[in-house]
Parts: C-alpha cells; structure tokens; sequence
C-alpha cells in the first residue's frame, strides 16, 4: 500500500486532532473555536475544519452559540446526573432484552470488547486510554444492539454523550478503571448464561458506578482550577 492510500483523510485527521486536544484538556471547557485559527494551527483549509466541528457537535465535544460560534461543551453537574439517570434506565434495560436476545456470536462480539477493555486495564499510554474509550463505546452500543429494539436504540443515541463519558474516562482513577473493567466482564458473563435479571442489576450499578465517578473527577477539576 502507497503512503498516498495510507495518508489519513483531511476531515479525518482534523477530527481526531481537535478531539484529542478536547479530551487531554488542551483545548479547555468553554474555550472558543476558531476555524481560521484551527485551520492554520493543523495546517488545513476551513473544509475539514468545519467537517470535524459538525461531527464532533453531534458527538457532544463542542456546542454551538448564537449564529456561527462554537466552543468546548461544558458539563453542568445537573445535566451531567440527568444523563447517567437516563443511561441507568435506557442500558439496563437494554442489557435485560440483550441476556434474553442474544446469540453465540452476539455473545462472543461483547466478550471480545470486555476482554480488550480488562487487557489494557490499568492503561499505561494515551494510547491505551485511546483503545480503551474506544472498546467501552463499542462494548455499550453492542449491548443495545443487542436488544434488538429500534425504538431503545433512537433513544440511546440520543442519551449517549461520547463527549461526557470520554472527558470524564480519562479523569478516572486506577482504581475506578478497575472496577469499571471488571463490571464489563460481570455483564458480560450474565448476557452469556441468558439471565435477565443479573444483566440488568450488573448494569446499573456499572453506570451508577460511572456516575460517580464522574462528578468525583468533575469536582477535582473544579477544585483545580479555583
């Protein structure tokens, strides 16, 4: 394969960039984006730029303002408590139907992310991290998946906020890394024995668990910075 065929797409690159700058904190919640400065800073016309901001809009990174500005989202404590409850009720259930539903390859698609996630768990690099935030997203839209519900699966793309839980992921300590994996192999073990009752209980307390841990490290960023 040819470098040209392996170079990463403008847009592309230009998504994971400015992602990654949110996620580290380099680009801070609040702080304007620019797409000139954006544009000149990576190196890339205001196509790309403007391809990522839209994306990373929709993925819950960056909120629009009045007419064309956009800035780092930020998380209320309120809204962020109302998006775990939503998630607790929409995934629990999700993961219920998922034990009941799912087939011997539903199963083995699930255990493979919950293994990747326990494998790399304490995470050791930014890429780690990266593999990580990337197999829990998958692990949880397999679940739903997994439900095989339409109508669940609308709500859960709208109650799923990538940009909260990944800011909030990298703030975890090892110790709630830990525990977060261990929960994904518990829910995944009760998905595989077909039990209902245990998937749905398991995760609940999965992400009453992420919940917390959440507004801990919210708090500890607060406090960092006053």
């Amino acid at each position: 394969m040819s470098n040209a065929e392996k170079k990463v797409p403008a847009a592309e690159h230009a998504y994971l960039t400015i992602r990654a700058a949110i996620v580290s904190g380099d680009l801070p919640e609040g702080e304007r984006l620019v797409e000139e400065r954006l544009s000149e800073d990576l190196g890339l016309s205001r196509t790309p730029i403007r391809d990522a901001i839209r994306r990373l809009t929709l993925e819950g990174f960056i909120e629009r303002q009045e007419g064309y500005k956009t800035r780092v989202a930020t998380f209320p404590v309120d809204e962020m408590e109302q998006t775990f409850h939503i998630r607790q009720f929409l995934e629990s259930y999700a993961a219920e139907r998922a034990a009941r539903l799912a087939t011997e390859e539903d199963i083995s698609a699930i255990r493979a992310l919950s293994d990747e996630i326990n494998r790399l768990t304490p995470p050791k690099s930014v890429e780690d991290y990266q593999r990580i935030s990337a197999a829990n997203e998958a692990f949880h839209r397999k679940i739903v998946e997994v439900s095989r519900s339409p109508r669940l699966t609308a709500h859960m793309t709208m109650a799923f906020d990538i940009g909260m839980v990944d800011r909030t992921y990298r703030r975890y300590s090892e110790e709630e890394l830990v525990r977060s994996a261990k929960h994904h192999r518990e829910i995944t073990d009760a998905i595989a024995a077909h039990a209902p009752d245990w998937a749905r209980a398991a995760m609940q307390t999965h992400v009453r668990a992420a919940e917390v841990a959440a507004a801990r490290s919210l708090r500890s960023a607060d406090s960092s910075t006053s």
